[in-house]
């Protein structure tokens, strides 16, 4: 997808659960496109964070849309739950996923965009016969689980067979890159294929994040993918 402009998803996870309203606000102010909204069961990943009634919470006050991402095993069981509860975008583990051209066709028939996330680990070719379903595919460039982590180099690399992988397939294909996004890699991201960035430390750990938010926004890739 060749777009110039990509879009900022501040994660919540990142945020001060104390002043969450505050939070929300902070991203409603700034030039952020999505809320992203991590749900963890403990099970698929090595944490657990929130559930649909702080998803609802968040949606009463979010200005923007919500970018939901289930790190849960059997997400089928919630996607209307999940949708009900604000979500436009909902995007669902490969690896969780035992009949997935089924999950991203119940997410759209919900009214919802419809993602795939990938740990890793996951080489991007297992989503070759599918890759027309999607509409987003989210690259995990850390160990999914807990924020704050060191991003993975390999990230570069999956971005550019992903995007080789959908042309003239899938070419609205969207790729959004999850984990260790800041200033310091942005534009090397956006040059690799990347349309979204999620950025959670960058954003509400910065001492203004408003202004993290419009760095990020205004980063420039050095080259235009095609």
């Amino acid at each position: 997808m060749s777009i110039t402009n990509h879009l900022i998803a501040p994660s919540v996870l990142a945020a001060d659960f104390a002043r969450l309203y505050e939070d929300i606000q902070v991203v409603n102010n700034s030039e952020a496109d999505w809320f992203h909204i991590d749900i963890m069961d403990g099970v698929f990943v090595p944490n657990i964070s929130f559930g649909f009634p702080v998803m609802q919470a968040i949606a009463k006050h979010a200005a923007k849309p919500l970018d939901v991402h289930l790190m849960i095993v059997d997400p089928d069981r919630y996607l209307k739950q999940c949708k009900d509860s604000g979500a436009s975008v909902i995007t669902v583990h490969y690896e969780a996923c035992t009949h997935l051209h089924r999950t991203l066709a119940a997410i759209k028939e919900l009214g919802c965009k419809a993602g795939v996330a990938l740990n890793p680990h996951t080489p991007v070719g297992l989503l070759k016969d599918i890759i027309q379903d999607i509409d987003l595919v989210c690259i995990m460039s850390v160990n999914p689980g807990f924020g704050g982590q060191k991003f993975i180099e390999q990230t570069y690399a999956k971005i550019k067979e992903l995007r080789a992988l959908s042309a003239g397939i899938n070419d609205s294909l969207m790729i959004e890159i999850d984990g260790g996004v800041g200033t310091h890699n942005a534009a090397r991201l956006l040059e690799a294929g990347a349309d979204i960035l999620v950025a959670g430390s960058s954003v509400f750990a910065a001492q203004d994040p408003v202004e993290a938010v419009r760095l990020l926004k205004n980063v420039s890739p050095m080259t235009k993918h095609a």
